[in-house]
Protein backbone atom coordinates (compact mmCIF):
# COMPACT_ATOMS: atom_id res chain seq x y z
CA UNK A 1 0.00 0.00 0.00
CA UNK A 2 0.95 3.61 -0.61
CA UNK A 3 2.32 5.83 2.11
CA UNK A 4 -0.23 8.17 1.22
CA UNK A 5 -2.69 5.64 1.87
CA UNK A 6 -1.46 4.48 4.85
CA UNK A 7 -1.28 8.27 5.81
CA UNK A 8 -4.70 8.81 5.78
CA UNK A 9 -5.96 5.76 7.16
CA UNK A 10 -4.02 7.17 9.93
CA UNK A 11 -4.54 10.43 10.58
CA UNK A 12 -8.38 10.39 8.83
CA UNK A 13 -9.53 6.59 9.38
CA UNK A 14 -13.03 7.67 9.08
CA UNK A 15 -12.80 9.44 5.50
CA UNK A 16 -10.98 6.96 3.57
CA UNK A 17 -13.64 4.82 1.77
CA UNK A 18 -11.44 2.86 -0.39
CA UNK A 19 -8.08 2.48 -1.55
CA UNK A 20 -7.04 0.61 -4.83
CA UNK A 21 -4.22 -0.19 -6.68
CA UNK A 22 -3.97 -0.50 -10.60
CA UNK A 23 -0.67 -0.76 -12.29
CA UNK A 24 1.22 1.00 -10.15
CA UNK A 25 -1.33 3.35 -9.64
CA UNK A 26 -2.90 4.14 -6.27
CA UNK A 27 -6.68 5.94 -5.94
CA UNK A 28 -7.63 7.16 -2.67
CA UNK A 29 -11.30 7.71 -2.78
CA UNK A 30 -12.42 9.55 0.15
CA UNK A 31 -15.47 11.45 1.71
CA UNK A 32 -15.81 15.12 0.74
CA UNK A 33 -16.32 16.75 3.94
CA UNK A 34 -12.81 16.94 5.18
CA UNK A 35 -11.11 17.40 1.20
CA UNK A 36 -9.53 20.60 2.26
CA UNK A 37 -7.51 18.72 5.55
CA UNK A 38 -7.12 15.65 3.38
CA UNK A 39 -4.90 17.63 0.73
CA UNK A 40 -2.87 19.83 3.10
CA UNK A 41 -1.67 16.33 4.85
CA UNK A 42 -0.94 14.96 1.33
CA UNK A 43 0.93 18.28 0.84
CA UNK A 44 2.62 19.32 3.87
CA UNK A 45 3.30 15.54 4.95
CA UNK A 46 7.75 14.94 4.22
CA UNK A 47 6.38 11.60 3.23
CA UNK A 48 4.19 12.09 0.83
CA UNK A 49 5.05 15.89 -0.12
CA UNK A 50 2.61 16.17 -2.90
CA UNK A 51 3.20 19.74 -3.73
CA UNK A 52 1.89 19.60 -7.12
CA UNK A 53 -1.70 19.50 -7.58
CA UNK A 54 -1.72 18.49 -11.82
CA UNK A 55 -5.41 17.99 -12.36
CA UNK A 56 -8.77 18.31 -10.78
CA UNK A 57 -11.53 16.91 -12.63
CA UNK A 58 -15.64 16.90 -11.98
CA UNK A 59 -17.06 13.33 -13.14
CA UNK A 60 -20.35 12.36 -14.09
CA UNK A 61 -22.04 9.06 -13.56
CA UNK A 62 -25.36 9.11 -14.44
CA UNK A 63 -27.67 7.23 -13.62
CA UNK A 64 -25.29 5.72 -10.50
CA UNK A 65 -25.49 6.70 -7.53
CA UNK A 66 -24.04 9.47 -6.89
CA UNK A 67 -24.02 10.90 -9.64
CA UNK A 68 -21.45 13.62 -9.31
CA UNK A 69 -17.70 12.94 -8.02
CA UNK A 70 -14.32 15.32 -8.28
CA UNK A 71 -10.77 13.92 -9.02
CA UNK A 72 -7.72 15.51 -7.77
CA UNK A 73 -3.97 14.49 -9.58
CA UNK A 74 -1.47 14.55 -7.04
CA UNK A 75 2.68 14.56 -7.65
CA UNK A 76 5.38 14.42 -5.49
CA UNK A 77 8.83 15.78 -7.15
CA UNK A 78 10.88 14.97 -4.17
CA UNK A 79 9.52 11.26 -3.70
CA UNK A 80 8.77 10.86 -7.28
CA UNK A 81 5.38 9.44 -7.00
CA UNK A 82 1.45 9.95 -7.69
CA UNK A 83 -1.83 9.68 -6.30
CA UNK A 84 -4.98 9.98 -7.50
CA UNK A 85 -7.59 11.32 -4.68
CA UNK A 86 -11.61 10.79 -5.51
CA UNK A 87 -14.24 12.31 -4.11
CA UNK A 88 -18.33 11.48 -4.67
CA UNK A 89 -21.06 13.84 -4.22
CA UNK A 90 -24.28 14.75 -3.20
CA UNK A 91 -26.52 13.52 -6.30
CA UNK A 92 -28.34 16.38 -6.87
CA UNK A 93 -28.40 19.47 -9.55
CA UNK A 94 -26.03 21.88 -7.48
CA UNK A 95 -23.34 19.42 -6.32
CA UNK A 96 -20.82 20.87 -3.93
CA UNK A 97 -17.53 20.35 -2.22
CA UNK A 98 -15.09 22.78 -0.43
CA UNK A 99 -12.50 24.64 -2.90
CA UNK A 100 -8.82 23.23 -2.43
CA UNK A 101 -7.52 26.83 -4.23
CA UNK A 102 -6.25 27.84 -0.43
CA UNK A 103 -3.75 24.11 -0.55
CA UNK A 104 -2.87 24.71 -4.25
CA UNK A 105 -3.25 28.08 -5.95
CA UNK A 106 -3.14 26.28 -9.53
CA UNK A 107 -6.88 24.86 -8.51
CA UNK A 108 -8.37 27.89 -9.12
CA UNK A 109 -8.50 27.99 -12.93
CA UNK A 110 -9.49 23.77 -12.40
CA UNK A 111 -12.23 23.91 -10.39
CA UNK A 112 -13.52 26.64 -12.70
CA UNK A 113 -13.33 24.34 -15.48
CA UNK A 114 -15.27 21.73 -13.56
CA UNK A 115 -17.90 24.54 -12.13
CA UNK A 116 -18.71 25.41 -16.28
CA UNK A 117 -17.84 22.43 -17.51
CA UNK A 118 -20.25 19.72 -14.85
CA UNK A 119 -21.94 22.28 -12.37
CA UNK A 120 -19.95 21.34 -9.44
CA UNK A 121 -19.67 24.49 -7.03
CA UNK A 122 -16.21 24.63 -5.15
CA UNK A 123 -17.29 26.31 -1.91
CA UNK A 124 -14.64 29.35 -1.27
CA UNK A 125 -13.52 29.33 -4.12
CA UNK A 126 -11.73 33.02 -4.80
CA UNK A 127 -13.38 33.40 -8.23
CA UNK A 128 -16.32 30.97 -9.23
CA UNK A 129 -17.15 31.96 -12.27
CA UNK A 130 -17.32 30.16 -16.01
CA UNK A 131 -13.75 29.84 -18.11
CA UNK A 132 -14.63 28.25 -21.32
CA UNK A 133 -18.81 29.09 -21.86
CA UNK A 134 -20.08 32.73 -22.32
CA UNK A 135 -21.10 34.15 -18.80
CA UNK A 136 -24.77 34.19 -19.63
CA UNK A 137 -24.74 30.05 -21.09
CA UNK A 138 -27.40 28.15 -19.53
CA UNK A 139 -26.54 25.02 -18.49
CA UNK A 140 -23.42 22.35 -18.10
CA UNK A 141 -22.58 20.69 -21.29
CA UNK A 142 -20.31 18.14 -20.04
CA UNK A 143 -23.21 16.70 -18.11
CA UNK A 144 -24.12 13.19 -19.57
CA UNK A 145 -27.98 14.63 -19.67
CA UNK A 146 -26.96 17.65 -21.53
CA UNK A 147 -28.33 17.86 -25.05
CA UNK A 148 -25.31 16.33 -27.79
CA UNK A 149 -26.50 19.32 -30.05
CA UNK A 150 -27.25 21.84 -27.50
CA UNK A 151 -30.17 23.30 -26.39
Amino acid sequence: MSKAAELLQEKFPEEVVEVTEFRGETTITVKPGRIVDICKTLRDTPETSFKYLSMVAGLDYLPQSPRFGVVYNLYSHRNHNRVTLKTLLADDNSPAIDSVVPVWSTANWHEREAYDMMGIRFKGHPDLRRILMPADWVGHPQRKDYPLRGK
